[in-house]
């Protein structure tokens, strides 16, 4: 059975959990990360030199970085419907996977660990750090307007599982922040599919 290693409220993590969901598929994991056992530790080290969660154990084959265990998933499935096999179509895909976790996440970041996780080292950015979120936001908002309703238009793929969770963590931290009407609609619509609700929109920013 496949192993997932990393903690549940982890964005990351929620990735890897929601794409199997969306799967189907049975899996155990274990709590590594914040709160939980250190990716410091030289046990875990041995499974993720790199010291980051979540890394997934699929019978020999280890893989860790959230993006790349969901595409990995998605193709080992057969699931061209999340994950298409046209070249320009998948790159797209990609190119919304890797800016939900480079721009979209730069001003996220702050926001989140200054007013969630109360990290001193936060504090003094959560403001700039707002500007920058709401700023890629609009972007998002204004793409879901033209090309929506979902990220590659009339079909959900695993370019919205990055993409989802970030606009969960936006609706889930109270700060002060625009009126996003079509990003709205947009959450609610992924709220519809079960493995959202259990590790998107499940009460943890």
């Amino acid at each position: 059975m496949l192993k997932v290693y990393g903690r549940p409220n982890s964005i990351n993590v929620r990735k890897v959990l929601w794409m199997l969901g969306e799967l189907g598929l049975q899996y155990e994991r274990e709590d590594w990360g914040r709160g939980f056992k250190s990716t410091d530790d030289p046990a875990f080290r041995r499974i993720n030199p790199v010291g980051v969660v979540p890394v997934v154990d699929d019978g020999a084959f280890r893989l860790r970085e959230s993006n790349s265990i969901v595409r990995y998933l998605a193709e080992k499935h057969g699931r061209a419907d999340l994950y298409p096999k046209a070249l320009e179509a998948r790159a797209t895909v990609e190119s919304f996977m890797d800016w939900a976790s480079t721009e979209l996440a730069s001003g996220m970041r702050p926001v989140f660990h200054g007013l969630v996780v109360k990290n001193p080292a936060y504090v003094g950015m959560v403001d700039a750090g707002a500007k920058e979120w709401a700023q890629q936001m609009q972007i998002l908002e204004d793409h879901l307007a033209a090309k929506g309703p979902y990220v590659m238009g009339e079909s959900f793929t695993i370019g919205d599982i990055p993409v989802g969770l970030a606009v969960n963590r936006w609706f889930s931290i109270d700060f002060r922040k625009p009126a996003l009407k079509v990003v709205s609609a947009y959450y609610d619509r992924l709220s519809e599919r079960p493995a959202y609700k259990a590790h998107g929109r499940n009460g943890t920013p």
